[in-house]
């Protein structure tokens, strides 16, 4: 996997809030009807501060639509992946990616 980072690919979408040698946390912000640029991340654990309809295009295409309640939480294996909030509601999160 290429990893393409989040700030670099969609620094409109994505604030660093803290990086240290063990996690990078970040701040994702997605505003309804818009979407970032595909990006990767490495093992992430995402608190959904706000939830709404996502639309997750993975790498190879694949799409799956997610209704994500307020106060959710997942964590996904390193992955490359493009968000799209088809909702009608901000969705914001705080993401931790492990440094391991």
């Amino acid at each position: 996997m290429t990893y393409i980072d989040p700030i670099e690919s969609s620094p409109d979408h994505y604030t660093v809030l803290l990086e240290n040698e063990h996690v990078r946390m970040l701040e994702m912000i997605v505003p309804p009807g818009e979407g970032d640029i595909r990006h990767s991340h490495p093992d992430e654990t995402v608190y959904f501060i706000t939830g709404g309809k996502a639309r997750i295009t993975m790498e190879d295409g694949e799409q799956v639509e997610m209704e994500l309640p307020d106060g959710a939480n997942m964590w996904h294996e390193a992955w490359t992946h493009q968000v799209t909030n088809i909702g009608d509601t901000e969705i914001r999160a705080i993401i931790v990616e492990s440094k391991r």
